[in-house]
């Protein structure tokens, strides 16, 4: 045949691709090859045959052509094949030998005439080296070596930042603690016109800063213009209203406690893009915490119906049974959601505080165990080890997982807060004070009624420490941000009665009673406020406040 005709049968195949016609790319892919012999018309055959899930047939091709192991091409589609058929060991025989520099660069330690042979390569395409890297990642991950895998996926985003997988699954899988995450971040080579990438990737790792700072660096991104100023395109929309941004906004919500505004935000998202499976789960997550059982419920259901065979759906409806406190039923969902998928940390997580609920402390600490050796770079599981251990009065045990939870994330306030009431029920009340201090200074955003018992809990260490005017300063704080609280207004009163102000401590006592009626504490520290007030010289009481 002419030159021409296999010119016209090629752009059939790459047309058949375009339009999903797998068998007939298939077919004249066949043909192609069969005419000319040429490399790249079999890699482009083989690729119509991975197209079309024919994966042991596409395999077969590439393995016997004599280039495999020469054309990084061949070997990298080779290599995806086995990955289809979960052939795990066979995929890393074919990528080859190598081994990371300490700085996390690939060494090939033989087949030094490995060439690339595309000759259609774009100037702007992902480096193959990162596509290579990334599929030993998932290897590994599949022979269950996450610290191999994880060292791969380093190498593949610093071979090249645009392998976004590689970033995404070191994120979702808590590969790496905060301070990893933000080293990494750092060393990437971004180019002058992915400026923009830069951004949104800092978007995606730093949500524990302060409100401002993180704040402004969605500002950075939502301002970025599709192109440089100095260009003349003509493309000139924002990233404002993008999906995916507005989704890592609405986690960062999430993990300041500002579940209403997070809440909000999804229900917006999910009306533009239903099936955004990221944003749901954080969706599925503010719902709990407001206790929004109804809107659990529908959105379980819809998950079912969609999505049958992914552990999110499942996940949804063991939220809705915790939600309504049917914890027995909960934790059986949470589990077939870990039985779909293994690595699968929210549902991990949902099982233990299922367990917890129900008082089964050991199966509570066997799923929160699991979850810490999964996601070594998530403080989650550790942090409710530890709390499993304060429940049981383990204190030690407890502060020393506190301690480890901070060492993998040291700006979540909670892990601070958790230390504290350690602290306090070790009666350490100066240590005490130092954590709940450094709770509310490392509370990114605003102050809200979330983190009112932390103030509270400050109030009572000072109290305890007999520095009557803190505590009375923090009581005050608290009811600022929530006057439904009984133990703010019972600590506040018993403060001013241990002070010797009885008219402040009897009028607080009765707003605490008010709230409960029959608190027996209250009630029996206002009838010795009013007798030990009636004792004192008339001319010295203070007037009571009516």
């Amino acid at each position: 045949m002419r030159e021409e005709e296999i010119e016209k049968l090629r752009g059939v195949v790459r047309d058949c691709v375009s339009k999903h016609l797998y068998s007939s790319a298939i077919f004249f892919a066949d043909k192609v090859a069969a005419f000319t012999s040429d490399p790249a018309d079999i890699y482009m055959q083989a690729q119509a045959l991975f197209l079309g899930r024919h994966f042991r047939r596409a395999f077969h091709l590439l393995n016997a052509s004599h280039v495999v192991l020469r054309d990084l091409r061949f070997r990298y589609l080779a290599a995806k094949c086995l990955e289809e058929l979960k052939e795990w060991d066979q995929c890393l025989q074919m990528l080859g030998d190598a081994k990371l520099d300490e700085h996390g660069n690939v060494s090939d330690t033989k087949d030094r005439s490995v060439m690339y042979l595309d000759k259609d390569a774009q100037d702007h395409e992902i480096n193959i080296s990162a596509a290579i890297c990334f599929l030993r990642g998932r290897a590994y991950e599949a022979l269950e070596n996450r610290a191999q895998a994880c060292q791969w996926y380093i190498a593949a985003v610093k071979a090249d930042p645009l392998c976004y997988e590689a970033l995404d699954r070191l994120i979702e899988n808590h590969m790496l603690t905060c301070s990893e995450e933000s080293s990494l971040l750092s060393s990437l080579q971004f180019s002058p016109e992915d400026g923009w990438l830069s951004s949104f990737y800092t978007c995606l790792i730093k949500k524990q800063d302060k409100e401002n700072v993180v704040e402004a660096m969605f500002d950075d991104v939502e301002k970025e213009n599709a192109c440089s100023p100095s260009s003349d395109s003509s493309f000139n929309g924002t990233l404002k209203n993008n999906t995916d941004l507005l989704a890592c906004k609405a986690e960062y919500y999430h993990q300041c406690g500002e579940y209403q505004k997070c809440f909000e935000l999804t229900s917006l998202l999910l009306e533009k893009d239903p099936f955004h499976l990221k944003c749901t789960l954080v969706h599925l997550a503010a719902a709990m915490e407001l206790g929004q059982s109804n809107e659990l419920y529908i959105m379980a259901c819809n998950l079912v119906k969609d999505h049958p065979q992914k552990p999110l759906s499942w996940f949804a409806v063991g939220c809705y049974y915790y939600c309504i406190r049917k914890y027995d039923q909960s934790r059986r969902y949470f589990s077939k959601a870990t039985s779909l998928e293994g690595t699968f940390l929210s549902s991990w997580i949902g099982q233990g505080n299922a367990y917890a609920a129900l008082e089964e402390g050991d199966q509570a600490m066997l799923a929160y165990r699991t979850a810490a050796r999964l996601f070594p770079g998530c403080h989650l599981p550790t942090l409710y080890i530890g709390m499993e251990y304060m429940r049981t009065h383990s204190f030690k045990l407890a502060e020393q997982f506190f301690l480890q939870a901070q060492t993998i994330c040291s700006s979540d306030p909670l892990v601070y807060n958790e230390l504290g009431v350690v602290a306090y029920h070790m009666k350490e009340y100066k240590k005490a004070v130092r954590w709940f201090e450094k709770t509310l200074a490392n509370i990114p955003a605003s102050m809200n009624a979330t983190w009112e018992p932390t103030i509270v809990n400050l109030a009572h260490a000072y109290r305890k420490l007999k520095i009557y005017p803190e505590a009375i300063k923090y009581y005050e704080k608290a009811l600022n941000l929530s006057t439904k609280s009984l133990s703010t207004y019972s600590g506040l009163a018993y403060t001013y009665h241990l002070k010797g102000d009885y008219s402040a401590a009897i009028t607080n006592y009765h707003k605490a009673l008010w709230l409960k009626p029959d608190d027996q504490f209250c009630t029996e520290m206002l009838t010795l406020a009013l007798a030990e007030e009636s004792r004192c010289d008339p001319d010295s009481i203070p007037g009571l406040i009516s």
